[in-house]
């Protein structure tokens, strides 16, 4: 029996960590950002 709790792919393994800030002309933000996360959930593993 494994004790992994989910199948995982094979390391490596990277992180992506930034930070930012808004300005005051932030039109079309949050849609940019939801589609960033549904073409992210689109990608392997």
């Amino acid at each position: 029996m494994s004790d992994r709790f989910t199948k995982t792919p094979e390391p490596p393994y990277y992180a992506v960590i930034f930070t930012n800030q808004l300005s005051p002309n932030d039109a079309g933000y949050a849609e940019m950002g939801d589609r960033m996360f549904e073409l992210a959930l689109e990608q392997p593993g």
